[in-house]
């Protein structure tokens, strides 16, 4: 029986691809904190991660039933600023690195969920050995 690994990975792999690129975004933020004019932008990561689950198939029993929606994930949005700088810039430095190590957090812990699935079928490969 063949294997189906986004089945198998579940979620966890867009998990991954939508941290990287927010890490990604975060860090041109932190790296442009003293650009005049430079806008702060920044990834949903809850609706990407809505998004990614919204595509796993589910079975409804009845037209009542709320089937999976297809919402767009991952856009860049503009970051509101709590306090505005005079030269325009809308970066605040502290809540980039906050965002930052919280993005790297979550990241973390879908690298240990992914490791536990793949060992997981290591095992059932190997037979439970």
């Amino acid at each position: 029986m063949p294997i189906n690994f986004d089945t198998a990975f579940g979620v966890h792999g867009d998990a991954l691809a939508a941290g990287s690129r927010r890490a990604k975004v975060l860090s041109a933020n932190i790296a442009n904190a003293d650009t005049p004019g430079y806008q702060a932008r920044d990834i949903d990561f809850s609706a990407s991660l809505r998004a990614a689950q919204d595509t796993i198939a589910v079975n409804t029993t009845s037209a009542a039933h709320i089937g999976p929606s297809a919402k767009p994930g991952g856009q860049l949005l503009y970051r509101t600023p709590l306090q505005p700088s005079v030269d325009g810039n809308t970066v605040d430095a502290h809540v980039e690195k906050s965002e930052f190590m919280r993005n790297s957090v979550l990241y973390s812990a879908n690298l240990t969920f992914l490791g536990a699935r793949i060992n997981g079928l290591l095992n059932a490969i190997r037979g439970g050995q």
